[in-house]
């Protein structure tokens, strides 16, 4: 739980009310009572509302008044920005390419290990003293294709192949 002070707006845990009041004994419950004697106001948490897009995100921005009570407050913002370090000037374009590519390496990585897993579950169809059915050498190649599937790295289950 969260409390607003009502001196100066700052927003604390119940610890740190506690801290700044360290020679009062507090009740187990926190009433309306004992809010207005240590003058402050529990902030109730509010859902966290979807990002309209990519590459935002939504990020806690303190606590507003919804009628009698305080809510959290959140706001939207982009995820990256244009920098400068050392002279050297990175656009938001760029910072975005760069997220979105480790992302598809991520998603490429986790493809590959699913589809390393699959061929491996199959392996034993191919030794010496089993014939594979021409069913299972198909099954196979499209795991091994995977990575050139449209979707790749994204893929959705309908996307994989279907074991015979």
């Amino acid at each position: 739980m969260e409390y607003r002070l009502q001196s100066d707006g700052s927003l604390k845990s119940q610890g740190e009310i506690r801290q700044l009041n360290s020679n009062v004994s507090f009740p187990r419950v926190w009433d309306a009572g004992v809010c207005a004697e240590l003058e402050i106001d529990p902030v109730l948490e509010s859902p966290k509302p979807e990002a309209s897009g990519a590459y935002k995100q939504v990020v806690r921005n303190g606590a507003v008044q919804d009628g009698d009570n305080w809510v959290q407050a959140w706001v939207e913002q982009d995820m990256f920005a244009d920098t400068t370090v050392d002279g050297v000037t990175t656009t938001k374009s760029e910072h975005e390419t760069a997220y979105q590519a480790r992302l598809d390496a991520e998603a490429a990585a986790a493809v590959r290990t699913k589809r390393d897993g699959l061929l491996a579950g199959t392996d034993w169809h191919g030794m010496s003293d089993v014939t594979m059915s021409s069913d299972m050498t198909t099954y196979r190649q499209a795991l091994r294709d995977i990575t050139t599937h449209s979707d790749f790295p994204n893929l959705s289950d309908d996307d994989w192949p279907t074991a015979p």
